[in-house]
């Protein structure tokens, strides 16, 4: 080893793709940050799709977001028209996206998770019907909530996720997990050592690690990436 630099005795696993610069930071405080996708979404792109979201953008609606991918697919189906919509979405990325491309003022209203949008929904609208922008394999606390409630939800499935099942032979101190589909692949083929530290990014992916395993788990405090990774790194040091 060179002199001078760190000797590397933590070793953490993303299951999301994390930037080089992070990667180098983490390398500068003795911690080997690795990245290996445990899921691929792909933008569900056809003519229905199409139609449903060109129908949905002349419409004044209400409409919700529970995932960044969700954002993204729709915002490439749209083209650079931005629908007068009123838009509750999840916080931090997702609601930064929705910001940067429909503006501040159309975000209505936003929650850490599914089940408070829904509740946050239910206590400032009374729409005919909420649109529901998500992945094949969303959850149902969102439009479960909203039918118990006479709110009709249209869900238009604008992406999918598919599993990458990798084989993991190293082990890890900790490992970081931010959805359940990513839970869910990675347990397929791996176990994780008693003495692994795993970090979640909220309450719907805990709930997925512990069908799993009994380690020790630590909710991010902010369901954001980079939040994470950081209380992870700083966990260690």
């Amino acid at each position: 080893m060179l002199s001078g630099m760190p000797e590397h005795k933590i070793h953490i696993l993303s299951t999301r793709p994390v930037e080089s610069l992070r990667l180098k930071e983490a390398w500068l405080k003795g911690i080997k940050l690795d990245a290996l996708s445990f899921i691929e979404t792909v933008a569900v792109q056809n003519i229905e799709i199409q139609q449903e979201i060109e129908w949905a953008s002349v419409q004044q609606a209400t409409v919700a977001f529970t995932s960044m991918n969700a954002v993204i697919a729709v915002i490439e189906m749209l083209d650079g028209y931005v629908p007068d919509w009123r838009i509750y979405c999840i916080g931090f990325k997702t609601k930064q996206l929705v910001a940067e491309y429909f503006g501040e003022q159309s975000v209505s209203g936003t929650a850490e998770n599914a089940s408070e949008l829904a509740n946050e929904i239910i206590e400032n609208e009374d729409p005919e019907e909420l649109i529901f922008f998500c992945g094949n394999l969303r959850r149902d606390e969102l439009p479960g909530i909203l039918n118990k409630h006479n709110i009709p939800v249209n869900e238009i499935v604008v992406y999918e996720t598919h599993a990458i099942h990798h084989k993991v032979d190293k082990a890890y101190d900790a490992v970081l997990f931010f959805s359940p589909s990513a839970v869910e692949s990675f347990f397929s083929n791996n176990k994780l050592p008693a003495h692994t530290v795993v970090f979640v990014i909220g309450d719907t992916t805990n709930k997925a690690v512990l069908k799993y395993c009994h380690n020790k788990i630590i909710v991010s405090k902010l369901p954001a990436k980079e939040k994470m990774i950081e209380e992870a790194i700083a966990f260690f040091k």
